[in-house]
């Protein structure tokens, strides 16, 4: 079965869902690319308490390049093959989700030449609206949640002046919560598809 629409042709909700089904199959759900972000922000929060924020923000920038690397590879371990089927038609969703995301970075290191503790509120606001995405995406309406919490933390966090430790932490702290729920989602479903093919 193809997961490619014709060009100009009506989205079919069938298709879409066998897309957002193969995507959550590759990749585990997500769950463990928001893992290893979540353990890159504990990294830069422990970067800004014991070195300094400057230093923590570039910890972020360099740890983000390696997430999905690393997210790929642990997918494999975890017995999922990493990779969507040839052809899903929300492959590139995903490379534009990572644009965004990208071109979003000078903004949020010039808010930290501002008023550095601003810099992770920002830098959880970017990656709140990319999760928001993963919504359909994946098509699990965890990402809605989660892109909701991690909005919600970044005001709270700069409505309060929170140093940037924190901001981080708090970053850390959700990420890794949902990982491990996303990961308990997938695995339930992947436990229902093998009794349903058994």
């Amino acid at each position: 079965m193809t997961l490619a629409q014709p060009a100009g042709s009506t989205p079919d909700p069938a298709t879409t869902a066998v897309a957002q089904r193969d995507m959550r199959t590759g990749y585990l759900g997500g769950a463990p690319g928001v893992l290893v972000s979540g353990s890159v922000w504990a990294v830069a929060a422990c970067v800004a308490a014991w070195l300094s924020p400057q230093r923590a923000i570039w910890a972020l920038f360099v740890g983000g390049m390696f997430i999905h690397p690393i997210a790929v590879l642990c997918t494999r371990l975890l017995g999922a093959p990493g990779r969507h089927s040839p052809g899903n038609p929300l492959g590139p969703l995903a490379m534009a989700t990572t644009f965004w995301m990208i071109a979003m970075l000078p903004l949020a290191y010039g808010i930290a030449l501002w008023r550095i503790e601003l810099f992770f509120p920002a830098m959880l606001l970017v990656i709140g609206g990319r999760y928001l995405c993963f919504h359909t995406l994946y098509g699990n309406r965890l990402y809605w949640v989660l892109g909701a919490v991690l909005g919600l933390a970044a005001y709270g966090l700069a409505a309060l002046h929170a140093p940037p430790a924190l901001g981080a932490a708090a970053g850390a702290l959700i990420e890794i919560v949902f990982a491990f729920v996303l990961l308990a989602d997938a695995w339930r479903e992947a436990a229902a598809l093998r009794t349903a093919s058994a």
